[in-house]
């Protein structure tokens, strides 16, 4: 057998086998041509744990945390340590709850049981100790009937639902490891050695399970509070009380019982509440620059275009206006280290032009503001000659705006900073999170194909660049906003099924997207379809992405 070895699709080697070997024993053989530690493969570009046996010729690619699918399993071998780890030391009737991301970790909480001191040393001392003794993480598949039947026997009638109202739920494992069992929808790690990385944190009401970043596989991060995007979760847990939507399973209820134009209405409704208390805050504080900051796919212009709206109705009229116009011209544009335009960096926007103008506006002086072209790739003037009136407030939305960097020639005192980004308490299970960045990807595919001509095989190929350009550029600055809105729509995932799903499965297996494309419909299979958008309003954040948005540019 020839078999071609890559890591993270980097081809390492080149193998002759006269015999069946397992992964794990390839990558033992290929152990000094790696970069970093490896947790699960893929064999011609379908999913593999290290236990999988290569029996033919074929192409084997070893997974590291950079890689997405990786990164999961690795989340997920690390949850079932830690239940052990906790119900070894706090007791086997402590409730586990994996909740949002936070703070380069999981956020967890555990009832009934009441945190005391030292209890995370505790903790993530015993799962060391784990760790160290290697033990052996056992997995079995669970059909769709056996995985009923074992949700009917540990009494968890809410997950029964789910599997029998989900028809595209195939399959799940029975993770065992010692006495600790949970079902989960990923491969593990063979055995708890591989879990070299991680750190329990006592956090607020709960504890925080850390482990390492895609950008530095081999070490757990240091500690950087995020209060701003606490607090945003909290807000998004009493949301959820309001919708009564925690699970996927409460989700297709809601689907299936065609209660849909219930739960739109009410999510609408908050966030139209939320940014009424927004416009609000920007009138109490006599802001005039407001600053409009997140992620791809946030719904950045639409929050801006409704908050508009609601300055308005405080008695406002702003202006708004879009970073984008102020890119340099192309022929200017500065390139990144593969020697590619880079236009995700600050460099790429001509900040003394920025400045000047809104200084400029700020004082009642008449301004021609550019509009960028894209296809030409310059500035063009002439078609935006306006001034500002009184204390008519600059709404300003952008990837940089919350960098200080870009508004270093404003006055502070004038600065209202907003952070915008959707956030999803929705769980699969206690076990099992739905991950933001899976949302906002889901989002980008649909919003590309539907005004950019663009498939979702090249979206996400881009989606890596991306996220670097966020990591880099957007999230260092996001504690410094002075508010956050959470973009997410409770009802967004079963909607946004409909448009994504026939995109993903045209993605043909020898397309370079394929992997992550199977990834994204295996976390797809979870939720029921919203096959029709009716209720909808106009002016919903998600009219972004799905088209039909009354607020778009003419």
């Amino acid at each position: 057998m020839q078999v071609t070895v890559k890591e993270n699709n980097r081809v390492i080697e080149t193998l002759k086998l006269d015999r069946p070997m397992e992964i794990e024993e390839i990558v033992e053989v290929c152990q000094e041509k790696l970069e970093y530690p490896i947790y699960c493969a893929r064999i011609n570009g379908h999913r593999a744990s290290l236990n999988e046996i290569v029996r033919e010729s074929c192409e084997v690619d070893l997974l590291n945390l950079q890689d997405p699918w990786a990164n999961m399993v690795y989340q997920a071998s690390l949850s079932l340590l830690y239940r052990k780890a906790v119900h070894d030391v706090l007791g086997k009737d402590v409730e586990i709850k994996f909740n949002n991301s936070l703070s380069k970790g999981i956020f967890t909480t555990l009832k009934p049981y009441v945190l005391e001191e030292n209890d995370d040393e505790k903790i993530e001392s015993r799962m060391k100790q784990l760790v160290r003794e290697k033990h052996p993480i056992q997995q079995k598949i669970l059909g769709f009937e056996k995985l009923k039947d074992y949700y009917h026997q540990e009494k968890m009638s809410q997950m029964v639902y789910m599997v029998e109202n989900t028809p595209d739920l195939k399959m799940a494992f029975e993770s065992r490891l010692l006495d600790e069992k949970a079902v989960f929808y990923l491969y593990m790690v063979p055995h708890t050695g591989y879990l070299q990385y991680f750190n329990v944190k006592r956090y607020k009401n709960g504890l925080l399970l850390r482990f390492p970043h895609p950008t530095k596989p081999n070490e757990t991060p240091r500690f950087q509070e995020q209060k701003l995007l606490y607090n945003a979760f909290s807000e998004a847990t009493k949301w959820d009380r309001i919708t009564e939507i925690h699970y996927a399973s409460d989700l297709n209820h809601a689907v299936l019982h065609h209660e849909e134009k219930q739960l739109v209405l009410l999510s609408e409704a908050l966030h139209e509440k939320r940014i009424a208390e927004i416009a609000e805050m920007i009138k109490q504080q006599e802001k005039r620059i407001i600053l409009i900051a997140g992620p791809s796919s946030s719904g950045k212009t639409t929050f801006a275009k409704r908050l508009c709206i609601q300055l308005r109705v405080a008695g406002f009229k702003p202006l708004y206006l879009g970073t984008d116009d102020y890119f340099k011209e192309r022929e200017e544009t500065p390139l990144n280290q593969d020697g590619e335009k880079d236009f995700e960096s600050l460099r790429a926007v001509d900040i003394d032009l920025f400045t000047t103008q809104i200084n400029s506006l700020l004082k009642g002086e008449k301004v021609d503001l550019p509009t960028f072209d894209f296809v030409k790739g310059v500035k063009v003037y002439g078609k935006r000659i306006t001034s500002l009136k009184g204390n008519q407030p600059i709404v300003i939305e952008g990837l940089h705006c919350l960098n200080p960097e870009l508004t270093k020639g404003l006055k502070n005192e004038d600065k209202f900073k907003i952070y915008i980004s959707p956030l999803t308490q929705l769980n699969i299970d206690a076990n099992n999170r739905v991950p933001t960045t899976d949302a906002r990807m889901l989002r980008r595919i649909v919003r590309d194909a539907k005004f950019r001509n663009i498939k979702a095989s090249e979206t996400i190929e881009r989606w890596r660049q991306v996220r670097k350009g966020e990591e880099e550029y957007i999230f260092p600055f996001c504690d410094s906003a002075d508010v956050f809105f959470n973009s997410h729509t409770v009802y967004e995932l079963a909607l946004l099924k409909t448009y994504a799903k026939p995109q993903l499965e045209a993605i043909e297996e020898s397309d370079e997207a394929y992997p992550e494309a199977s990834r994204m419909l295996h976390f797809l299979q979870f939720f029921t379809e919203m096959n029709h958008d009716d209720y909808v309003p106009n002016n919903s954040i998600m009219r972004e992405f799905i088209g039909g948005s009354i607020l778009k540019d003419e």
